[in-house]
């Protein structure tokens, strides 16, 4: 009688201590899940410097994953829910991104949206919409303009600014100084984070630039207008899209007139895109001596994480060296 007596008072005991023990560390972990920082990012390139920034921090939601486009996603239920809770939303703009508009709107009232193109420092072009692009080279290039090159320019702001490494420089800088407000416990290490990163980039900026010397001159043809933040950088020279919009499929007299446009200036090389489709890409060179190639300046091709924008950009100047070093085949 004795003995289960002491066994009862043994699990009583064990019994008040777990009680005790989940009291202590249930608001503890309920409010360390409380402090966390909630960010969500709308497309992979951004969300990699964005990663990045946050290394020790805390780590940013995807909005824009695997191999969608921004024309074409549909949003996750675990997106939708990280949305519903976010500190802070980050995204290019409402005109590159559409969609963007409603998920802000469904955003808490205490959430901050941050809009890339409205960072103050950017290089910023409009969107060609032409077609077809006048030749520029590198010294059109100014960091203190805002002023594209194009038979038509539009008065929307090109999206793609992260595919320029001095906006991915203060892209970094910026997003750590905003998220160093919203979170000031952590900007010593969200600004150290930054600077790294940058440093990282101006080596990737070098390295890059070094590279492409062979590629200068060399005009070639995109699927859309998505990559003249960076041939404008570095000094390279596309000659237009076979769409305006990624939206819309070029009809055959848009096929036609790229075709003529690829024999009139001698194009090496003509780039699609990840969901463009083979045959398409042959029906407008088709009788031209154009080379294929692939330029994936959303990263649709890439998994995401910290380090998909040193390898995004690596893979775009790879593809173009590719392409564009090579003799053009005969047809």
């Amino acid at each position: 009688m004795a003995l289960a007596c002491a066994h009862q008072s043994v699990r009583e005991a064990l019994a008040v201590i777990c009680l005790a023990l989940f009291l202590s560390v249930g608001p503890a972990r309920a409010q360390e899940e409380k402090s966390a920082p909630r960010v969500v990012v709308t497309i992979k390139p951004i969300h990699s410097i964005v990663e990045r920034v946050m290394e020790g921090v805390g780590n940013p939601t995807l909005i824009v994953d695997g191999t969608a486009s921004l024309h074409t996603f549909s949003l996750k239920p675990s997106a939708a829910k990280a949305i519903s809770s976010a500190d802070v939303f980050i995204g290019v703009s409402q005109e590159m991104e559409p969609f963007s508009s409603r998920l802000i709107a469904s955003l808490p009232e205490t959430a901050d949206a941050v809009s890339i193109v409205a960072l103050p420092g950017l290089m910023l072009y409009p969107r060609r919409e032409g077609g077809v692009f006048e030749p520029h080279g590198h010294d059109d290039h100014d960091h203190h303009g805002h002023e594209g090159h194009s038979e038509e320019a539009s008065s929307v702001t090109d999206g793609h600014v992260w595919l320029d490494p001095k906006n991915a420089e203060i892209i970094a800088v910026s997003i750590a100084e905003r998220l160093s407000a919203r979170y000031p416990e952590a900007a010593d290490r969200l600004k150290s984070n930054a600077a790294r990163l940058v440093e990282e980039i101006k080596r990737l900026d070098a390295d890059i630039g070094g590279s492409l010397g062979a590629a200068k001159g060399k005009p070639y043809i995109v699927f859309h207008d998505a990559t003249q933040y960076f041939e404008k950088h570095f000094g390279i020279q596309a000659a237009g899209s076979i769409t305006v919009s990624p939206d819309v499929q070029p009809s055959g007299k848009r096929l036609a007139e790229v075709r003529k446009r690829i024999k009139a200036l001698g194009a090496v090389c003509v780039f699609a895109e990840p969901s463009y489709r083979d045959s398409q890409l042959a029906a407008v060179t088709e009788g031209t001596s154009a080379r294929f190639g692939t330029l994936d300046a959303e990263g649709q091709m890439l998994a995401p994480g910290p380090d998909l924008y040193l390898t995004l950009m690596r893979g775009i100047a790879g593809h173009l060296r590719e392409c564009l070093e090579q003799p053009a085949t005969g047809n």
